[in-house]
């Protein structure tokens, strides 16, 4: 496998991908658009160290991002050369994994995406499998056996320099405020490789799910099962617990797991709740949980707060950004009405960042007459001590 992942047109398309994701610097302080330069003067080297084993990676750098219930999750960001290089692995790995994966599976797969996930949750719940069995996994990236991890990909993949490579990205150490820390198991969030790697442990709950005729929806870490049932869930979910700790090796967080109803089940930002409409009784829509609102509204804030230093312009561009991602995200959402109401607010958010930009009071009237008011009220407007 080790030729294939190493072709020229293999290798320069995991560049491009690489470069087209941006991301930060790792550990040596080389960003992307170093990466060409890079790779010109140390391709041969680096592909013939990987040939002959003696590669080795850097560490990984840790670096602490928000959650949106206020605690971090580190993630790891390997070198961009080692991005380069584990992207080029995963574009092969992929091929050989891809067809081998159930249909089920939404997360970081070709063709799959957040809406075909819920819009599948959701035909399972109005089809009357409506006692939902939520699990949670705990810190399943800081959990995943090492060991599992390359028997399964041994299974499909005989390459000993493949493996040897994957083994040595898996151990590399983290840096952490400096100090370095060994890795002894789980995958570093962050790098190209983990979406897949991730994807080839969990195929085996989707095999056992599959196998014992459930109806499930796995979106990376995140998956619910569907019963008709309190009995049949409770059974159900004692069983994957099991599987999961005795095949898998993988913890369960207790605490977010349970039975859930639809209208008290979230899945990927998206809620379930009830159709109230003549002659239609047992059926849902989906609609945005209110953590998803609340992590929209904060952002919009942050943009459009007025000390912020930035023009008007790049006020309005950072904002489509968040808003266009947001909206597609959401998008087979019922989310109109509460969207008007986010809109008004966002706009007198704007007005003032624009009424506190003009600054003086004299730019103030002028600016107020050619937008078309009378001069005697813009006079009055622009010299009133009342606040914007």
């Amino acid at each position: 496998m080790i030729v294939e992942v190493l072709k020229r047109k293999n290798l320069y398309r995991a560049y491009r991908q690489v470069v087209h994701n941006k991301g930060s610097a790792g550990i040596d302080g080389m960003s992307v658009m170093e990466l060409s330069s890079h790779l010109e003067a140390n391709r041969d080297k680096i592909i013939t160290e990987v040939l002959n084993h003696t590669y080795v990676p850097d560490a990984i750098l840790a670096i602490e991002i928000p959650k949106g219930n206020g605690k971090t999750r580190l993630l790891g960001i390997p070198t961009v050369t080692d991005r380069w290089l584990q992207q080029a692995v995963s574009q092969v790995l992929a091929s050989k994994f891809e067809i081998t994966f159930e249909a089920h599976s939404y997360g970081f797969r070709p063709e799959k995406n957040t809406q075909k996930a819920v819009s599948q949750a959701l035909k399972y719940i109005n089809d009357g499998y409506q006692d939902i069995v939520d699990i949670d996994l705990k810190g399943f990236f800081d959990e995943v056996d090492h060991k599992l991890l390359l028997q399964l990909i041994y299974n499909k993949v005989k390459c000993p320099t493949t493996l040897r490579l994957i083994r040595k990205w898996l151990r590399a150490p983290i840096s952490i405020n400096g100090r370095l820390y060994k890795r002894r198991k789980g995958i570093p969030q962050g790098s190209p490789l983990s979406p897949l790697l991730s994807n080839i442990m969990l195929d085996q709950l989707d095999k056992y799910l599959s196998k014992q005729g459930l109806r499930y929806v796995r979106y990376a870490d995140d998956f619910s099962i569907y019963t008709k049932s309190k009995a049949e869930a409770r059974k159900v979910g004692n069983d994957v617990y099991s599987f999961l700790r005795d095949k898998l090796h993988l913890p369960i967080n207790r605490e977010k797991s349970g039975i859930r109803r639809p209208v008290n089940f979230e899945m990927l930002g998206h809620g379930f709740a009830a159709v109230y409409k003549k002659g239609v009784k047992g059926q849902y829509q989906l609609i945005v949980s209110e953590k998803s609102w609340k992590n929209l509204r904060r952002k919009l804030k942050d943009i459009s707060r007025k000390t912020r230093p930035m023009s008007i312009t790049e006020r309005f561009e950072k904002l489509a950004e968040v808003w266009k991602g947001w909206v597609n995200n959401f998008r087979l959402a019922s989310i109109s009405a509460k969207l008007k109401a986010l809109d008004e607010w966002l706009r007198n958010r704007l007005r003032y960042c624009i009424w506190h930009d003009w600054k003086k009071p004299e730019r103030k009237r002028k600016n107020l007459i050619r937008l078309g008011m009378d001069h005697d009220r813009a006079y009055a407007y622009s010299r009133t001590r009342k606040g914007g």
